[in-house]
């Protein structure tokens, strides 16, 4: 019984992991991008 709750746990655990994963490459991609677009702007005046 013990065993079940604990196999249960960790797929949620895992389930967690993901979602912060896909969440912090979303924002790693947005501030990439970001900096791209704003650096594009810097060197275009020039």
């Amino acid at each position: 019984m013990a065993s079940e709750k604990r196999k249960h746990k960790t797929e949620d655990e895992g389930d967690q992991l993901k979602g912060t994963l896909y969440s912090v490459f979303g924002l790693g991609i947005f501030i990439i991008a970001t900096w791209l677009v704003v650096f594009s702007i810097f060197a275009g005046r020039f």
